[in-house]
């Protein structure tokens, strides 16, 4: 499997939004959607702050791969469910985005049981 560049880690983290589709099984991308991202260490992970019955969620779950769009970085994904790090995602939500509405709803029990790292394929 490919692996990030420093450049593109950073350039993902430090952007504020991420748009993201998942393949459908003739190989076709599902539409783009804009979500929220966090690095954490050398990998990048996303959540879905209306839990696993969002489209775009459901999307990524169809074949395990996609494409994300972020901080001018375009690349081919897999995308792996992985509840290891839980707690310092939460942290980096709340250190990117603060603490108000949204980032409880994107540190709620069910948006991190769908939190997925990216990695490129």
């Amino acid at each position: 499997m490919a692996e990030w560049t420093e450049s593109e880690l950073d350039r993902i983290g430090r952007a504020g939004e991420l748009r993201i589709a998942g393949r459908r099984t003739d190989g076709t991308l599902r539409k783009l959607v804009i979500i929220w991202q966090v690095r954490v260490g050398d990998a990048i992970y996303v959540r879905s702050v209306n839990g696993p019955e969002a489209a775009w969620f459901r999307g990524t779950q169809v074949l395990g791969t996609g494409r994300i769009e972020s901080g001018g970085v375009s690349r081919d994904v897999v995308f792996t469910r992985d509840d290891t790090r839980d707690a310092e995602i939460d942290a980096a939500y709340r250190a990117k985005y603060g603490h108000g509405s949204p980032v409880r709803a994107i540190t709620s029990a069910q948006a991190v049981s769908t939190t997925l790292r990216v990695d490129p394929s």
